[in-house]
């Protein structure tokens, strides 16, 4: 039987299921006893397979992210002739680094509102693809007569930057982007290590360094790719954007009993029933409402502030390394001494701050976690910056130390939490666009970082302006803290709770004899 043949003899079973008015279960209680298995369900391997999947990609996003921190120095010694480790110019150091920023904003606006309209699966390393092509062709960017080696890098970071945007509202496994960043530092470690003869005879070799640092960050892509592209649809999607309840149903009963999706009947009837769509007027009458207008406001603005501390000190620890006089010395010996500041830093502060708060913020909360974060980073940095030049000339030791602490607390605070809260708040024909919207306003954030930390940080002279920045970064945590209470608590509450939407008769009944002939379709077998 060929293809138009089965389409045909489909659209007829369907046609008369509805005109000889069979008796169709009660589809708002079939959504809800499903909604239940899913809450219910213990955690199992399906569940530790999802996070392995999604957290990979993560750790991808962090790598390729923060290690441009570290291969600027390098960049500065190989082609912008810094004899002591300050990096390239202001501008060119800047733009570097701010370009994979840009590429986020407009990969997490976009991504996030394409997965809510076709769907999770259908993206879903397709953004992965992205990280690795523009990783790789980062690490391979070289000078020319038509382009130089500062353009070849904005170019290829910004599309990398797109796909690691598109990661944002698709992967919420947020705590692996300590250890991204913590392996970043030690490639840096492991590659100047092992190139500190040939550094040593002739810095121009450091172009070894920084080559293996960046492409690095292309291998745990690659190895994701696969389970990417082979993860099956969420099942409050189908239910919620796709609205096939008895597909969602039947997707749940054979994941909790067998750890797998059975294959999709090519043959099945499918009735789509009568729910909210996520349409453009809908979404403006959803978020036109205070209640929940206000949580995409409270979401975006926390994001966007933290932000500003985050990547405008995140990706400067060199700098801030070398102001402090830790990575003073020769090529090899400050590339060396930043490479292991940095894993200080995250095996003392970014990777415990996250660790500590996936034990604690089921029982604690996302908001307490949040609100303590901010509030000990506004202590912390006015601490740093009002004490800047007399700690750092007292003791390189202590000032370390406080940086640590505020790495620690950024992770163990709203570093965390501004991650999470928007993956949970929003209905589910909304959840990516609502994280999008929340991460692009945070890397919206991280550019006006990049830009006023390089603008700032040397008032009256080389790096005499960092005091004055952190004292800066400080009143903005002071204001994240008073937007964390236009968001709600999350902990242990249902995304249907969350979703400000009354969920009785959410289901209206299945969908009008004409959308069924029109619209429902048979699905093959691993898609639709």
């Amino acid at each position: 039987m060929s293809a138009e043949t089965k389409g045909q003899t489909t659209i007829i079973k369907e046609q008369r299921a509805i005109e000889e008015q069979i008796e169709l279960p009660d589809y708002d209680k079939k959504r809800k006893e499903a909604l239940e298995q899913i809450d219910n369900a213990e955690f199992g391997w399906f569940h530790v397979r999802t996070c392995l999947v999604a957290g990979v990609g993560f750790f991808t996003d962090a790598y390729d992210l923060f290690a441009i921190n570290i291969a600027s120095v390098m960049l500065g010694y190989v082609y912008f002739n810094s004899l002591k480790g300050s990096g390239p110019p202001s501008n060119i150091d800047l733009s570097i680094k701010v370009s994979a920023s840009v590429g986020n904003v407009i990969g997490q606006f976009g991504f996030g509102i394409i997965a809510d309209m076709i769907g999770r699966k259908r993206i879903y390393g397709v953004e992965l693809m992205i990280i690795v092509v523009g990783t790789v062709a980062s690490a391979l960017s070289s000078d020319g007569r038509a382009v130089t080696i500062q353009g070849c890098l904005i170019f290829w970071r910004f599309i990398m930057g797109l796909g690691i945007g598109g990661d944002y509202p698709l992967s919420a496994i947020f705590a692996m982007q300590g250890f991204g960043i913590l392996t970043a530092a030690i490639v840096a470690t492991i590659a100047v290590v092992a190139l500190k003869g040939p550094i040593d005879s002739d810095p121009q070799n450091i172009d070894y360094a920084w080559r293996i640092l960046l492409g690095m960050g292309a291998i745990p892509g690659v190895v994701a790719l696969y389970f990417r592209l082979t993860i099956p649809e969420t099942p409050r999607f189908t239910m919620d954007i796709e609205r096939n309840i008895d597909q969602a149903a039947q997707d749940i009963t054979s994941v909790l009993s067998t750890g797998t999706y059975k294959n999709r009947d090519a043959e099945a009837i499918v009735i789509k029933v009568d729910a909210p769509k996520g349409t453009w007027s809908d979404f403006w009458n959803y978020f036109g409402k205070w209640e929940n207008g206000k949580v995409l406001l409270g979401t975006s603005l926390c994001w966007f502030f933290l932000d500003i501390a985050f990547y405008g000190i995140g990706l400067n620890n060199s700098i801030i390394l070398h102001s402090i006089g830790y990575g003073a010395g020769d090529p090899y010996q400050t590339l060396f001494n930043i490479s292991v500041g940095n894993i200080i830093i995250a095996l003392l502060g970014t990777v415990p701050g996250y660790w500590v708060s996936v034990f604690t913020i089921d029982s604690w909360g996302r908001i307490p976690i949040q609100k303590m974060g901010f509030i000990a980073l506004f202590c912390l940095y006015l601490i740093m910056g009002f004490g800047f030049t007399p700690i750092k000339n007292a003791s390189t030791v202590l000032f370390i130390v406080i940086f640590t602490l505020s790495q620690f607390f950024t992770n163990f605070g709203p570093n965390t939490t501004t991650f999470v809260l928007p993956g949970e708040v929003f209905p589910t024909r909304y959840r990516s666009t609502g994280h999008g919207i929340s991460a692009a306003s945070g890397k919206i954030g991280a550019i006006v970082a990049q830009v006023g930390f390089s603008k700032i940080k040397d008032l009256n002279g080389p790096n005499n302006g960092i005091g004055i920045l952190l004292v800066i970064l400080s009143s903005f945590m002071l204001i994240g803290f008073f937007l964390t209470f236009l968001i709600p608590e999350t902990k242990r509450k249902t995304l249907e709770e969350l979703s400000n939407e009354n969920q009785e008769g959410f289901v209206k009944g299945v969908g009008a004899a004409g959308e069924a002939r029109a619209g429902l379709f048979a699905y093959r077998a691993g898609g639709n």
